[in-house]
């Protein structure tokens, strides 16, 4: 981010008077508009395998529908640097512009971030993700959410940005300030508290089930069946003294498995009575349709809790769908995603953010992309789970970075509410991960497997939990108070001027 702070607070200098003269508006649109592109072209490249895949495009057309995406979100980052601009040049001199607009950027960003996660509906890697495996330093998350990171980040590249835009004889104390600042924050990645305490063990089943199978009657038998055999602990002559699963989690899955097919339900059922635990599994939904509807009936993508004498107990229903993925909006306009949702299904979206009650404690579950959501999932502690349960199906994919980043996201909602999250996914990563935000144990991937994933109750909850995205809308309060402010009167600041020739 320095570089984009110095270059939108630098881009008319020197001229006359030697003045730093930040960028015009559109001038800073584009500065921003063409690094965020290369960002998320960076980040996100993994969509193009994805629409040339399982879009049924050519290789050619996902590359155009990929770069539309990194033109779309990355105008979001041009909008960031627009608004730097304006409130920049509303100052009377150069220099006291500088300093309000690089004062302001951080809460700038995170009002971007929280316009990205709020009305845009893509919040894959927030900025303050980076900051994951800091565990000192991600405490913050439990009182802000990711977006306090966010905001420390901007601090630091804040900082960074006006040593290279101050004058030459003050840039050395600023930039060694400022990478003194970067070390001591980084510094604290070493610093690891003891283990956390986990009194209990899930088992985590890996499906390994390729998107693209062909289901007739015999692979559907003796896929059920294979899986329940991964489900089931294994012998105590064999369990090398690890305790049996009172929760077994099967993933998302792109296998048929509809809560109303008899052969599926009655596996299930027998599956938990035989391993006496709870069972989370995900599954098709099925609802009958609204009179007059022209279809026979809803379809959701749900996980369904069913308990340990076998009793289908409750249902949650995934509420923020993917769009082009489980849905397709203004499907006359977009009809080459047609392909994408006949893979998956035309899913309805859920209504409430259900919590399973297992006995002693209570399990909020959600499904693959809606980890990406800080303030949707922390409604789920904040409606009593005492536990995270996240099931998804990452073969979509491929072998790209976007599983690592999936899970990272995953990470920081354990961290947000404080809470042990289990990690059940189709292809990997399977992961239980910590109150910290540490992966304690993983599967590999692309394997049919299960994990013995340890776990723990924690009832106390996050001032995050409790009172949710406060910090990203203060952000936005201050932003707007940024732009509002009156243009500063004073006379001009030469520790913000370029010197003859600099």
């Amino acid at each position: 981010m320095a570089p984009l702070l110095a270059a939108v607070l630098r881009a008319r200098g020197p001229v006359a008077g030697n003045d730093l003269l930040p960028a015009g508006p559109g001038q800073a649109f584009l500065l921003g508009w063409l690094s965020g592109a290369l960002w998320y072209a960076g980040s996100c490249y993994w969509v193009a395998y994805t629409m040339h895949i399982y879009g049924g495009l050519d290789m050619g057309a996902s590359l155009g529908v990929l770069v539309l995406f990194c033109l779309w979100l990355g105008a979001q980052t041009g909008l960031f640097a627009l608004l730097l601009s304006l409130i920049a040049n509303r100052a009377r001199t150069p220099g006291a512009g500088i300093r309000r607009a690089l004062a302001c950027a951080p809460f700038l960003w995170v009002a971007i971030e929280l316009v990205r996660t709020r009305i845009i509906g893509f919040p894959w890697d927030l900025l303050g993700t980076a900051q994951v495996d800091n565990v000192p330093l991600t405490r913050l998350a439990a009182v802000t959410g990711v977006y306090g990171l966010s905001f420390e980040i901007m601090v630091v590249n804040a900082a960074f940005a006006a040593a290279f835009l101050a004058q030459r004889r003050g840039r050395r104390l600023l930039l060694a300030a400022a990478v003194l600042a970067a070390l001591a924050l980084q510094l604290s990645v070493f610093v690891q508290p003891p283990p956390a305490p986990a009194g209990a063990t899930a088992r985590l089943v890996q499906e390994n089930v390729p998107i693209g199978e062909n289901w007739t009657p015999e692979t559907y038998r003796r896929t059920l069946d294979e899986l329940t055999r991964e489900s089931m602990p294994p012998p105590p002559f064999e369990s090398n003294g690890e305790p049996n699963a009172d929760l077994i989690v099967w993933p998302e899955s792109p296998a048929p498995f509809f809560d109303n097919e008899p052969m599926f339900r009655a596996q299930i059922s027998r599956l938990a009575s035989q391993a006496h635990a709870y069972v989370i599994a995900g599954v098709l939904g099925t609802e009958a349709a609204p009179r007059g509807s022209l279809q026979p009936e809803q379809l959701f993508n749900s996980a369904a809790l069913i308990t340990p004498d076998g009793r289908w107990a409750a249902r949650y229903d995934k509420v923020h769908l993917v769009p082009f993925g489980e849905y397709v909006p203004f499907k006359k306009l977009f009809g080459f995603a047609h392909q994408l949702t006949r893979e998956v299904g035309d899913f309805v979206p859920g209504g409430q953010r259900r919590v399973f009650d297992l006995g002693g404690y209570r399990a909020g579950t959600f499904i693959c992309y809606e980890s990406t959501f800080p303030g949707e999932v922390r409604q789920f502690a904040a409606n009593g789970a005492q536990v995270l349960v996240t099931i998804s199906n990452d073969e979509w994919y491929g072998h790209t970075a976007a599983p690592y980043q999936h899970l990272n996201q995953a990470r920081m909602r354990a961290i947000e509410n404080q809470r042990w999250l289990l990690r059940a996914t189709n292809t990997g990563i399977t992961a239980a991960i910590d109150p910290y935000g540490r992966v304690v144990a993983e599967a590999p991937r692309e394997v049919r497997t299960a994990l013995s994933a340890p776990y723990g109750i924690v009832r106390r909850t996050t001032f995050y939990t409790r009172h949710g995205d406060w910090f990203p809308w203060l952000c936005v309060i201050i932003s707007l108070a940024c732009g509002l402010w009156p243009p500063a009167v004073g006379r001009k600041d030469r520790n913000w001027q370029l010197a003859e020739g600099d």
